[in-house]
This record gives C-alpha cells, structure tokens and sequence, in this order.
C-alpha cells in the first residue's frame, strides 16, 4: 500500500512549498492531486505485494500463537491406547492403537522374494505376515544383485530378472501399511528414526531438516553429527526436534540408534526367514519420539506403566525443555469423558461435519481420492449473501484441515468450496487453508481456487486409516452404505423360485428366508406362489429365520426321489 501513497505524496510536498508565496497555487493542488491519482499502480504488482504481506502476516500468527497445549494418554485398558492432543480444549491429533491393528510400519522383517514381475518392475516378499509385500525395483539396494553391477549404473538401466532371484533373502522395512487387497509397500533403504537423529544404513545422504532455516545453526548441527564418527555406510538425517538440542543428547541418539542397527544387523544375519527382525515402538513411545515439543504444556496419564514411560522420555530431554507437567490420573470418571472429547472423537468417524455458523462439511474418502463438499446450510439466514457464503467456507476451511489430520487423509483431496464472486474472499480463504495447514506434519502440496469454486490438495498419509482396528466392514451392506428394500428383495428371491420351478427335475422347493422377506412373500406374494406350484407341479415352503440378517436367503431346489 506505500507504493500507491508515493506518488500521490510527492506532487503535494512539491506544490506545499510555495503556497504561502502565492494563493492561487491553492488551486493548482487539485489538478496536481487529479494527475497523481490516474498513475495507479500494476495490478500485478498489487497482487504479489500483498500475496508477500498475507505471507508475513502468516509467519506473525505462528509466532504469536499462545495455545494452551495439553496431551491425554488413554491406555487404561490393554486391548486399546488412544492420545489425544487439546488445543484449548479442542481436539486437533488423535492416535489410536489395538491389540487387533497394531500398526506394521516401521517394522524390519527378513523376508523371501517370491515372485519377480518384470512389467511392475518390482518383487513381492514374504515376510511372514497375512499378505506379501510390494518392492519396487527402486527400492533394491545394489548390495542384494546377484551380479556385479558398476557402481554408476542406475537400475532403470537393469532388467529386474537379471539382478535378482526367486528364493532370495532380503532385509526390508514397511514404509507403507497393507490397504484393501494392497500389500504393504517396502524397501530395503533401511531407515530408524531417534528423537534427534535419524539414521539410515546403506545410504551415503547427509541431511538436515529443512524447518532448521538457521544457516549457522546448520553447520553446527552437522558438524556435531561427524564428530560422532559414523560409519561411511550410514547416512543422517537430523531431526527438527534437533534444534535446540544438546551436544549431548545428539550424541545419546546417535549412540542408541547404532547399537540397535547392530542388533537388528545381527538378529537379521542368525535368524530364519521369513522373521519379524524388529518391531516398532508403541503407539506411546511413537508419539513422545516424533510429535512432541515442549510447547505443550501438560500431559495427563491414566496408567502407571505409562505415566513412568512419559517421565523417562522426559528425564532424557535437555534441563532447559523439561517444562512439561505430567499428571497420573486417578478420578473414577475415564479420562477423555473428564475432558469431554468423546464426541469429538465420535465426529472423525461421522461423514458430515457441522459448522459453527450452521454450515457443514461432508467428507467421502477413496482409496486414492477424498471428496470434500462445503454447505451453506442455515449460514445465509438473515445476513448478506456474499459475507455469509464467505463465513461459511472460511469456517470450513479451518475444519477440513483439522479433519485432514485427525483422520489422516491422504492421496488426492479436492475440496468444493461455495462459489465466491470477490476475488478479496477468494484470497482470503486460500491464506486461511495455508495457515491451517502449517500445523500439518504431513508433507501437503495446495492449489488456488479454480473458477469453479475447487481447490486440489496432494497430502502424504503418515499412518493407516483411523478406523482401521476400530470399525469392521458391515455385514449387511459391505460398505455401501445401504442395503435393498424389503420389497425389493422378495421379487428378487421371487424370480429366483421361478426360474427354479421351470427345471423339470424339481419337485420340492424349499426357502429360507429373513423375518420380514418371509412375510412379505407369504402375505403380499402368496397368489403368486401358488400360481407357480399349480402350473409347474412343484411343492413350495418359505421358512421365515429370525437369525438372518436382511442381506441373507437361502433356497434349495429338491426332487421328489430324495425327500
């Protein structure tokens, strides 16, 4: 905005100077002012300044934000553990972890190559687990060819079946949980992630975290890191947790991680494949290790064990970040229910989610694609039209990224914004998306609004489905979501009996079918019934079964010989 008040200054400052010498210069200011004012700056130039100032502005709110930060650890029972992240009472990160779906990512397994597919330029493995995994060519370190190969040979320039055999040994790593009929996808660039560091065997890369901007502070981290003495063969990356980290502890990390990789090294050398080599930590040491930060303020534990794990992290941490307060909890009333977020909880496995201002969301997720549609719902009432279709999507654009987190959606989401005819608003909410976004640990990739009213989102899922372990696949519709009509069904099982009927070799028909089916036939279809025993000579008995669900039926065709 200085840039337009410039010009429009200068010819003033310039025509102040002699109006005291002569009056009617007072009149040569308002063409003086006319003359300035057409010289309006590029709309361009307009755009990117203040696309750079909503960027400052975004960097400010970051800083300043004072969000009282408080973690809830629910694993009072051994079957489940849930963590839940507060944001001055609302839930913005939630974990969970049972006995039935313990995550598999980040396990190292020693496996067998079962199959080569030349076409997807990749093997599957067996490591022992419900399905194979899925190893790209890629993802096959140059160590495991059976062939001596140069070392500047990029695989894309190999035939898979030359380097690699059926029936070979191979250490992997899950870097993605198996989804639907999908295996988990592996590699064999091993990866084990510290608090401060994470190593990486058989690579040569040497990285620091791009949230670390500090160039000095950079140096002194990787000058730290080689003083360390790594062996050539593992690479490093250094952690943003790393930031305000002792020498110390960095070399605490470092010294922990190698000694497990010469375990997991040694376990993997002795034992027979296929084997589970390494199992990731806890759902608990999981979150401590990657999500936390001293930014949080308190965290309460409902069981002993627990609690002490969260104290020994603690303990680990540099003097300077332990401000963190643990509570062990002990009230009769559970935990999530004395904080009141179970509905909130509730709300990530709901589709639609309501706004403050009586809009709402509704959510629908693929395997590759989520669909995210905003309405207005009860927003426009007695307000102005353009202000509340702008509240509307500036509310759902704080929800869905919220929702983005907790239910961990990933792949492409395309959300469907309500059309907006300022281009102010517009902005408006494309800046509020990034804002909320910062707070993702997800890698994210965002667009502008399209002319239709469409913004395209790329994010990473870090972990499996949220309902993963926690729901089951219906019984009665098998994911769809509805099931047939009464009535609808009996034509169905009607015009099953009647092609069964015109087969000269049956004489008995015999049905099964649930409650209300049996009683629609024998009510609203028994003249039809009898039609069909009178003209094909055939005995029919529909037995009603209380203990089928709607979706089941069960019909036997008999001849007379085998009653």
């Amino acid at each position: 905005m200085s840039d337009e008040k410039t010009p429009e200054n200068s010819p003033e400052e310039k025509a102040d100077k002699p109006a005291p010498a002569k009056k009617p210069r007072s009149r040569s200011r308002k063409p003086a002012a006319k003359k300035a004012k057409p010289a309006k700056p590029k709309p361009v130039p307009e755009e990117e300044l203040e696309e750079r100032e909503d960027d400052e502005e975004e960097e400010e709110e970051g800083k300043t934000s004072n969000a009282k930060l408080k973690l809830l650890i629910n694993s009072d029972e051994p079957e489940e553990a849930r963590i839940a992240l507060l944001e001055d009472g609302k839930l913005t990160s939630f974990h969970v972890e049972t006995v039935s779906s313990a995550q598999t990512k980040g396990n190292i397994y020693k496996g067998i190559i079962t199959a080569i597919e030349p076409n997807l330029q990749a093997v599957f493995v067996d490591m022992g687990i419900e399905r194979n995994g899925f190893l790209p060519f890629g993802d096959i370190h140059p160590e495991y060819y059976c062939k001596d190969v140069p070392p500047s040979t990029h695989w894309k320039d190999l035939k898979i079946q030359e380097v690699i055999r059926k029936g070979q040994e191979v250490l992997v790593e899950v870097v993605k949980e198996a989804t639907g009929n999908k295996g988990a996808s592996i590699t064999t660039y091993l990866s084990m992630p510290g608090r401060y560091v994470v190593l990486m065997p058989g690579s040569d890369s040497h990285g620091i975290s791009r949230k670390i901007e500090d160039e000095s502070l950079r140096s002194k981290l990787r000058e730290i890191v080689n003083s360390a003495n790594l062996p050539e063969e593992i690479g490093y990356i250094v952690r943003t947790a790393s930031k305000d980290v002792t020498k110390t502890s960095l070399f605490q990390d470092i010294r922990y991680q190698l000694n497990l990789w010469k375990e997991i090294k040694k376990r993997g050398q002795t034992m027979p494949a296929p084997a589970l080599v390494y199992k990731e930590q806890d759902v608990t040491a999981r979150f401590l290790r990657d999500h936390f930060t001293h930014e949080i303020q308190e965290i309460l534990v409902d069981n002993q064990i627990t609690y002490e794990q969260v104290v020994n992290f603690l303990n680990l941490l540099p003097a300077r970040q332990r401000v963190t307060k643990v509570r062990l909890h002990k009230g009769a009333r559970p935990i999530f229910n004395l904080y009141q977020i179970e509905e909130q909880i509730e709300q990530i496995y709901q589709p639609a989610v309501n706004l403050p201002s009586g809009g709402s969301i509704v959510i629908n997720s693929t395997e590759a694609l989520v669909a995210i549609d905003v309405n207005s719902g009860r927003t426009s009432k007695d307000k102005n039209f353009e202000e509340s279709i702008f509240l509307a999507n500036m509310e759902a654009a704080e929800e869905f990224t919220r929702q983005l987190r907790l239910r961990d959606l990933g792949g492409l989401i395309v959300v469907d914004f309500i059309d907006m005819r300022d281009k102010k608003h517009i902005r408006e909410v494309e800046k509020k998306v990034k804002t909320c976004m910062k707070h993702d640990k997800a890698k994210v990739d965002i667009s502008r609004i399209s002319k239709f009213g469409l913004m395209q989102i790329s994010r990473q899922r870090l972990g499996p489905p949220v309902q993963k372990g926690s729901y089951v696949l219906c019984q009665h519709c098998q994911g769809l979501g509805m099931v047939r009509s009464v009535e609808t069904m009996a034509l169905a099982q009607l015009r099953r009996i009647h092609t069964g009927a015109i087969k000269k070799t049956t004489e008995k028909i015999t049905c099964r079918f649930p409650l209300d089916i049996a009683q629609y036939m024998l009510n609203q279809k028994r003249a039809d019934l009898v039609e069909l025993e009178k003209k094909y000579n055939v005995v029919i008995t529909v037995i009603a079964d209380p203990d089928m669900n709607p979706t089941q039926s069960q019909i036997e065709f008999n001849k007379g010989a085998e009653e």
